[in-house]
C-alpha cells in the first residue's frame, strides 16, 4: 500500500483555509465520507497514512476550488515545502546548491511517500532530470503537487529562477513520470 504523511494532508487543508477561507475548507472536507475526513482531521504531520486519503483530499479540494484556481496544486505543493518542509526537514533542503540538495544521500521524497523515489537520470549545472520509480500510484494532482514542490525545493536550495516541468507523465501513457528541473 503506499503511504503519504499526514504533513501533506495538513499542508493541503492549510493551503485552502489561506487561500480560500474556511468556508472554503469546510466545502472540501464535506465531500469526504465522514470516516476519511476524520483521518484527515485528525493526521499528525509524522502519522503514515493511505496515499488514497491524500487521493481523495487532494481531489475533494481540486473539485471545490480547481475551476476558480486553476494553479492551486502546484501552489500547494510549493507551500507545503515552504512551510512544513522547512521545519521538518530544513537541514535537507537548505543546502549551498541545488546540485547538492538533488544529490545528497538523504531523499526528501522518501520522508513524504513510500514506497518508491525520485532518482536523478541526468545533472549538469543548472539543470537536472528526475524520474519516479517505484510509486505506481501517480495521479495527475500528485504530478502537480511534485511540480511545485520541487520548483519550491530548488529556490530553497540556493537556486534562483528556478523551473520544473512535468515532461513525461504515466497518466498520459509513458512508461514512468519525469520533472526536468532548470535554475541559476
Amino acid at each position: 500500500m503506499a503511504i503519504a504523511k499526514g504533513s501533506t494532508l495538513r499542508a493541503t487543508m492549510e493551503f485552502v483555509r489561506g487561500e480560500h477561507g474556511s468556508e472554503a475548507l469546510e466545502q472540501v472536507l464535506a465531500r469526504m465520507p465522514a470516516e476519511e475526513r476524520g483521518k484527515v482531521e485528525r493526521a499528525a504531520p509524522t502519522d503514515e497514512l493511505p496515499f488514497d486519503l491524500a487521493l481523495e483530499l487532494w481531489r475533494a479540494t481540486d473539485a471545490v476550488v480547481g475551476e476558480r484556481d486553476p494553479g492551486w496544486m502546484e501552489r500547494a505543493g510549493e507551500q507545503s515545502i515552504e512551510s512544513t518542509g522547512v521545519q521538518l526537514y530544513g537541514g535537507i533542503l537548505r543546502k549551498s546548491t541545488p546540485t547538492e540538495f538533488l544529490t545528497q544521500g538523504v531523499s526528501l521524497f522518501q520522508l513524504y511517500y513510500h514506497p518508491g523515489n525520485m532518482e536523478v537520470v541526468e545533472a549538469e549545472d543548472g539543470r537536472a532530470v528526475l524520474r519516479l520509480v517505484g510509486f505506481d500510484h501517480a495521479d495527475p494532482l500528485f504530478c502537480r503537487r511534485q511540480t511545485g514542490g520541487l520548483r519550491r525545493a530548488l529556490t530553497l536550495a540556493g537556486g534562483t529562477a528556478a523551473t520544473t516541468r512535468h515532461v513525461r507523465c504515466e497518466n498520459e501513457g509513458d512508461a514512468f513520470c519525469e520533472w526536468e528541473l532548470r535554475w541559476r
